[in-house]
């Protein structure tokens, strides 16, 4: 079940993220915004401008949806859907963009 579960949120995740492609690939180039360790974008920096942060804030209410509808139909809770969006995220996320580490902190990949 855990395979469906990662492959479903693949898919979700490509494509709700469509729309967002562009600026959120130039936000991640530019060190703006990452992938937390809890499935969600952060801020990298908190002075980012006022559209990376509606740009984050609207991703990831997407997000949520989608890691409530998968929760649902596999009876787990979305915390666990969202931890298996984080290590994939984590695994495609480009060289140079940022990823949360354990500790919480901003790294670079």
């Amino acid at each position: 079940m855990k395979n469906w579960i990662k492959t479903l949120i693949v898919c979700l995740m490509l494509i709700g993220q469509i729309a967002y492609a562009a600026d959120l690939a130039s936000a991640k180039a530019q060190g703006l915004i990452g992938e937390q360790r809890d499935g969600y974008l952060g801020l990298v920096k908190g002075d980012a401008p006022a559209d990376v942060k509606a740009l984050v804030t609207s991703v990831n209410g997407q997000r949520k949806a989608q890691f409530a509808q998968i929760a649902a139909k596999n009876g787990v809770p979305p915390e666990e859907a969202a931890k298996v969006f984080a290590r994939e995220a984590a695994e495609r996320t480009l060289p140079g963009n940022y990823l949360q580490n354990a500790s919480g902190a901003w790294v670079r990949k």
